[in-house]
């Protein structure tokens, strides 16, 4: 075999063609993104408003419905795309989410509204997207690339809690829907001219899944907890959703036209607040404590909705509290996923955590709008308030993840000839904590502490 080549020492930046790649990923990540929560703080309105002959529990299910189609798709997705190719199966997902949103838009009963929901939600191409972006960027780069991802989900859900009452005042939520199935179909065209063809390469660990090492991760204590963490968090986000603007509405007596100049400085004061905390717990080691805090937060906002929802000072307060944790949760759930899972299961960790974060979605309406119907807002924020306990309780077992990265490091055939050796060899270096060889794709997967160990450091081992 031959040996494959590895980048020079001092060529860890990402090269044009890899920033260019990961910004067109990143775009079309946020834009789909854009699509799904644009109408989070708007449907229950509308559906109330458009449906009067629907229940509250027929609003939440098809509120929440897509995380159902999401949850259920999103494994088989990234595994259709390893046998037919990444851009086929994204493009099939674009296609499905445009349909999905052409049905809403013309929807005439819930049940067409429903039916267009699943649709939406059955384009589960998040992991695939991710997949095309680890096939166009080098190992060595591709932390950053995902990180540039994960910048734009942020940004997406954030500005979309303002423009989409804004949106609404102007164009209505039937137009959202025609907006959002423009932007699936504009997704296309940039996938087909902007984005390269990948070159065909094994299953990246640190972004795929591994199908045959899912009992594993499901049977991890510390990962099942964070998965809870998720699943509990959008549970509480979906069912906020449907609650909160009625009561806005209903108990507040603010116009729904009205409702993006609360969203807008709410998440703009609990986005300043959120900062020093992620930064404090990710400097001074300190992530189980301001995970446990954000819990508290989130706890703390609902019993403010529970006691004040006709106040509206109270549900902008509640809100502030609600999205300071939420954001915190946001930033570090991804984060503790990489730190406690296996190196060489990073994806297949991230596979079960997106697909319970879309239960959690799929739950959230079909509870929020339950309980909404049966015993109004007291209800839904009672429960919530419940969900959290539960969840501090099992969130308290945790333990504080040491300071430690993912890195895979390419290698030459010759040390996958010898994977054991190079496991021990790699595992002596000061500041390598765990390594995984993966004999096929000829790299090694690590985590490393970077203040003993960096980069250049294992790259020069791997060439000299």
């Amino acid at each position: 075999m031959q040996a494959n080549a590895l980048p020079p020492i001092d060529d860890l930046a990402m090269r044009p063609d890899e920033k260019r790649a990961a910004s067109l990923m990143a775009a079309l990540y946020a834009s789909r993104m854009l699509g799904m929560f644009m109408i989070l703080p708007t449907f229950a309105l509308f559906a109330q408003s458009e449906f009067p002959e629907a229940s509250a529990l027929m609003i939440g299910l098809t509120m929440g419905i897509y995380g159902l189609s999401q949850a259920l798709l999103q494994l088989p997705f990234g595994m259709w795309s390893d046998r037919f190719g990444r851009k086929p199966l994204i493009a099939i997902g674009l296609v499905l989410f445009a349909l999905g949103s052409v049905v809403c838009a013309l929807a005439p009963t819930m049940e067409w509204m429903m039916v267009g929901r699943a649709l939406q939600g059955a384009g589960a191409i998040s992991a695939v997207l991710l997949a095309l972006l680890a096939d166009l960027t080098r190992e060595t780069v591709r932390l950053r690339a995902m990180s540039l991802v994960g910048i734009s989900i942020g940004f997406s859900f954030t500005i979309s809690l303002v423009i989409g009452p804004a949106l609404d005042a102007i164009v209505g939520v039937r137009g959202i829907f025609w907006l959002t199935a423009l932007m699936a179909l504009g997704g296309l065209v940039v996938l087909y001219t902007l984005i390269p063809d990948p070159d065909i390469k094994p299953l990246s660990r640190d972004v795929q899944a591994d199908t045959s090492a899912l009992g594993v991760v499901l049977r991890d204590k510390g990962l099942l907890r964070l998965n809870f963490g998720i699943f509990a968090l959008h549970l509480l986000l979906t069912a906020l959703f449907i609650a909160v603007p009625l009561a806005l509405v209903q108990s507040a007596g603010i116009d729904v036209m009205q409702h993006w100049q609360i969203y807008l400085p709410v998440m703009l004061v609990s986005f300043a607040l959120m900062t020093p905390l992620i930064i404090y717990g990710e400097k001074k080691a300190k992530l189980r404590p301001i995970f446990l805090l954000s819990i508290g937060l989130l706890m703390l906002s609902e019993a403010l909705l529970w006691a004040g929802h006709d106040n509206l000072w109270l549900v902008v307060l509640a809100l502030v509290v609600f999205f300071t944790g939420f954001n915190v949760m946001e930033a570090s759930l991804p984060s503790l996923i990489a730190k406690f899972a296996p190196a060489h299961l990073k994806g297949t960790a991230s596979g079960v955590y997106a697909t319970s974060q879309f239960f959690g979605t799929f739950l959230g309406g079909v509870l929020g709008g339950a309980l909404l119907g049966w015993g109004s807002f007291d209800a839904v924020f009672a429960a919530a308030i419940g969900l959290t306990l539960v969840w501090l309780v099992i969130a308290w077992g945790m333990v504080n993840p040491d300071r430690i990265s993912s890195f895979v490091l390419p290698l030459r055939d010759e040390h996958v000839q010898t994977p054991d050796a190079t496991k021990q060899a790699l595992m002596s270096i000061q500041g390598v904590r765990e390594a995984w060889v993966d004999s096929v794709g000829v790299r090694a997967y690590l985590k490393i502490d970077k203040t003993q160990v960096n980069e250049e450091n294992l790259i020069h081992w791997v060439t000299q």
